[in-house]
């Protein structure tokens, strides 16, 4: 298969993996598809760069205990934070599998990263990840002091499913009147399970790393039904009102089913007069900040992030 306007490293991963004959995620069981797809990923995200803290927690949530694990820059001092959602289509990825984005995020922001273990779909469907994520929000907001944060500078932030999260819990701060939040980080989010009816989906849905065919088994696992992919806190797009949430960075892949819906968000955002900024990212894919191993601009896509939450954070 050609990529002509694809990056060349890019092409080159997409050529190996073809030669490797990957199956589908849809012949695989949920199971099988985080032992064969989380290795891979890790592996794909290059080697962890030296952080100064890491710490595994187990905090409250609403099912019981809650993994998240906190990245700090420095041992001293009160840090701004981003809670991080991991992507992985709410079925796979995990804390392991961010490990190496997580890290980086924190160094080149000068904050503390607190990444959320989620519960994982198919075993829990939907609602359970968005209300981990929140879960795990507020925990920050009301112990920032145990994890060396200023619980009024909190920022989230994901990328895939995990930007759907972080979008989902924006909202969810805004209309249960707290955390209060300064920034999120949307990363090549899912904002629409409703429909896939988009121009993106119909000239990127095969071929590259993350399919129409994964965005179906994807969706076929988290949620229950097809009301579901109509809740507001599933599909932000569909939201009524996007007025009163924190300011934006949305970062979306050229080549990606999911670029238009990135858009529309960034759009729908802007009109309700919440302030944003789109950034497309040309020739790349989805998932490349999490490419960082093998695809040179991941850390292009990571120092603006890094910019945006640092000027966000600025009291």
């Amino acid at each position: 298969m050609a990529f002509p306007e694809l990056d060349p490293q890019v092409v080159a991963l997409l050529q190996e993996r073809e030669e490797q004959g990957i199956p589908p995620l849809s012949t695989l069981t949920p199971v099988e598809a985080r032992a064969q797809r989380n290795p891979a990923f890790i592996a794909l995200g290059g080697p962890p760069g030296h952080i100064e803290k890491v710490e595994n927690l187990i905090i409250p949530g609403p099912a019981g205990d809650l993994p998240m694990r906190v990245y700090t820059p420095d041992r001293s001092g009160s840090f701004p934070v981003l809670v991080y959602f991991h992507g992985g289509g709410w079925v796979i990825c995990n804390l392991d599998t961010h490990d190496s984005l997580c890290r980086a995020l924190a160094n080149a922001a000068s904050c503390v990263v607190a990444s959320v273990d989620y519960r994982l779909a198919p075993e829990h469907t939907f609602p359970a990840a968005a209300e981990d994520a929140y879960a795990a929000t507020q925990w920050v907001a009301d112990n920032g002091p145990q994890i060396h944060v200023d619980p009024t500078r909190i920022a989230v932030g994901g990328d895939s499913a995990g930007g759907n999260l972080a979008a989902v819990v924006s909202l969810m701060a805004r209309d249960k009147k707290g955390p209060s939040l300064q920034y999120q980080v949307l990363i090549y989010p899912v904002v629409n399970l409703s429909s896939f009816d988009t121009n993106s989906y119909r000239e990127h849905g095969e071929g590259y790393i993350l399919t129409r065919d994964s965005m179906e088994y994807y969706r076929g696992h988290y949620l229950r039904n097809k009301e579901d992919g109509e809740n507001t806190y599933a599909s932000p797009l569909l939201a009524e009102d996007l007025q009163g949430l924190p300011p934006a960075l949305v970062i979306a892949a050229e080549i990606d089913v999911l670029t238009d819906e990135a858009e529309a968000y960034a759009n729908r955002l802007k009109e309700s007069g919440v302030p944003v900024i789109y950034s497309c990212y040309k020739s790349m894919i989805h998932p490349f900040l999490s490419l960082a191993g093998v695809v040179d601009r991941a850390k292009d896509g990571i120092d603006e992030i890094a910019r945006a939450l640092c000027a966000a954070f600025i009291k």
